[in-house]
C-alpha cells in the first residue's frame, strides 16, 4: 500500500509545483465569470423574468438576483470539475513523453496500481481546488444576500463536487490513455474548454437547445453534475420565491424556471432524480475504470 500511497503523493505534487497548470485548469471557470459579468447576468434575468407574467411586483427582486448569482455559481462549479481533473490527468502524457512512465513500469509496482494512483490523485485535486471554489462562492453569496441553504444542502454541494470530480477524473483518464504527445492533449484541452461551457449549460440553459442536443449533452456526467449542483444550490431560494408568491400561481412559476435552468437532466425522454443521475454517474465511473486499467495494460508494456 505504501507504493500506492507514494505515487499517489507524486501526481499530487507534480500538479500542484505546476503554477500554471493550476492557473490552465480554472481557466474555464475564469472564462464564465467574465462572460456572466458582461453578458450573462441579463441573458439569465431576462429569462427568469420573461416566466413572471405579472408576477414581478410580487416576488422579492433580492430573491431574483441571489437565484440568478447561484447559476452561475453552479455554471462555475460544472466547468470546474471538467477542466481541473483534465489538467491533472496531463501528468500521465508528460509522463510518457520524459520516459518516467518506463522507470514505474519497471518496478515491481502493480499496473493497476500505477493506474488508481493517477486516478486517485486526479480525483483529490479536483476535490481539493472546486472545494475552495465552492466555499470562496458560498461567502461572496452570504454576503450579498440570503441563499436559504440549510447545512445539509451546503453538504450536499461538497458531496456533488465529490461525485463530479471522480467522474470526469474517470472519464478523461480513458482519452488520456489514448494521446502520445502533450501537444495533443492541450489541443484537446483548448476544444474541451471552448465546449464544456455550452455542454452543461453555463453559457445558455441547455432548454434552449433543441431536445436533441439536450439529450447528447446531458450524456455527459458534468451535465447531471451542474443540474445536481442547481438543485443544492437553489432549492432554498426558489421556496423562498414560491412562499413570495404564496399560491396564486398553483406553483406554475418555480416549476417553470426549474423547466428552463434545467434543474433535472432530461435525455431521450428520460428526467432524471438527483438518485437517477447518482446512480447512471456512478455506473459511467466504474465502466471507465475498467476501461482504462485494461487499457493501461495493453499500452504500457513491462521494459
Amino acid at each position: 500500500m505504501k507504493d500506492f500511497i507514494g505515487l499517489t503523493r507524486r501526481n499530487l505534487l507534480v500538479y500542484f509545483k505546476d503554477k500554471l497548470a493550476i492557473l490552465f485548469s480554472l481557466l474555464t471557470s475564469i472564462i464564465v465569470f467574465v462572460l456572466y459579468l458582461l453578458f450573462l447576468k441579463g441573458t439569465f434575468a431576462d429569462a427568469l423574468t420573461g416566466t413572471m407574467n405579472g408576477l414581478e411586483d410580487i416576488v422579492d427582486a433580492k430573491n431574483i438576483d441571489m437565484f440568478v448569482n447561484g447559476i452561475l455559481l453552479s455554471g462555475i462549479l460544472g466547468s470546474a470539475t471538467i477542466t481541473i481533473p483534465y489538467t491533472c490527468l496531463q501528468t500521465i502524457v508528460k509522463d510518457r513523453e520524459s520516459g518516467v512512465d518506463s522507470d514505474i513500469c519497471s518496478t515491481p509496482i502493480k499496473r493497476w496500481k500505477i493506474i488508481l494512483s493517477y486516478f486517485t490523485a486526479s480525483g483529490i485535486s479536483a476535490f481539493f481546488m472546486t472545494s475552495l471554489i465552492l466555499t470562496a462562492g458560498l461567502i461572496v453569496l452570504g454576503i450579498m444576500g440570503d441563499m436559504h441553504m440549510a447545512a445539509i444542502s451546503v453538504a450536499s454541494c461538497y458531496g456533488i463536487i465529490l461525485l463530479g470530480s471522480l467522474s470526469s477524473t474517470a472519464l478523461f483518464m480513458v482519452i488520456m490513455l489514448l494521446m502520445r504527445s502533450s501537444s495533443t492533449s492541450t489541443a484537446f484541452f483548448g476544444i474541451l474548454s471552448a465546449a464544456s461551457g455550452f455542454v452543461i449549460g453555463a453559457y445558455i440553459p441547455l432548454s434552449r437547445f433543441s431536445d436533441n442536443v439536450m439529450s447528447i449533452c446531458n450524456l455527459f456526467p458534468a451535465s447531471h453534475i451542474t443540474s445536481m449542483l442547481r438543485n443544492a444550490l437553489l432549492s432554498g431560494v426558489a421556496d423562498s420565491i414560491n412562499n413570495d408568491i404564496n399560491g396564486l400561481d398553483n406553483g406554475i412559476f418555480i416549476t417553470e424556471i426549474k423547466d428552463v435552468f434545467s434543474f433535472y437532466a432530461k435525455s431521450f425522454g428520460t428526467t432524471f432524480t438527483a438518485t437517477g443521475s447518482t446512480v447512471y454517474i456512478l455506473m459511467i465511473v466504474l465502466v471507465c475504470i475498467a476501461l482504462m486499467t485494461i487499457a493501461y495494460n495493453k499500452t504500457y508494456k513491462r521494459r
